[in-house]
């Protein structure tokens, strides 16, 4: 796997542009990748809604769950999809609106120095093979390009915003991804 020669982009990922996204702060390094889950809807995989979703697109007609969702304004750096393709919606050098209300360690704002990575899964069924190949390898290539990201510093999106949010969730096996990554 590699990046681009400005180190924003993953060669192997298809890019969809989001606008949800917005400069860093000047003195902020990357140093954390925080691991997310999703499915629209929720349970559900495959189709165009998370591509929508990220681009302010989706048709709230189409699911009654969409109209929940129509108002946020959120993005991910990656996606890394059931099948293991990887979508990229936002350069790593730039802050992608996915952490929301967020701390690590005594760091608040987590968005300003994270990289996410959204799965497509559930809290509740088990991530592919194939996805935790990918997020590893990922992993691995962002820690080349971001020195700072420690072996510590890949954690769950429900540890960096607990009693708000639970993804990965508990079916997202961590000492696998640590076995992979080791």
């Amino acid at each position: 796997m590699k990046l681009s020669e400005d180190g924003a982009w993953l060669l192997q990922a298809r890019r969809v542009l989001s606008p949800n996204c917005d400069a860093r702060p000047a003195d902020s390094e990357v140093s954390l990748v925080v691991v997310h889950g999703i499915s629209l809807p929720p349970g559900e995989y495959g189709g165009r809604w998370i591509d929508d979703f990220f681009t302010n697109c989706l048709d709230t007609s189409a699911h009654p769950y969409f109209t929940e969702i129509e108002h946020l304004r959120v993005s991910a750096h990656l996606l890394v999809r059931r099948d293991g393709e990887l979508v990229q919606y936002v350069a790593f050098t730039e802050r992608a609106w996915h952490a929301g209300q967020s701390s690590y360690g005594s760091r608040e704002a987590c968005n300003d120095f994270a990289i996410g990575v959204e799965l497509e899964g559930s809290d509740d069924q088990p991530y592919e093979d194939i996805q935790y190949r990918q997020l590893a390898a990922v992993i691995e290539v962002l820690r080349a390009r971001f020195p700072a990201i420690g072996k510590q510093d890949v954690v769950g999106h429900c540890d960096i915003a607990p009693g708000r949010k639970t993804d990965p969730g508990p079916a997202f096996d961590w000492d696998r991804l640590q076995r992979l990554l080791a």
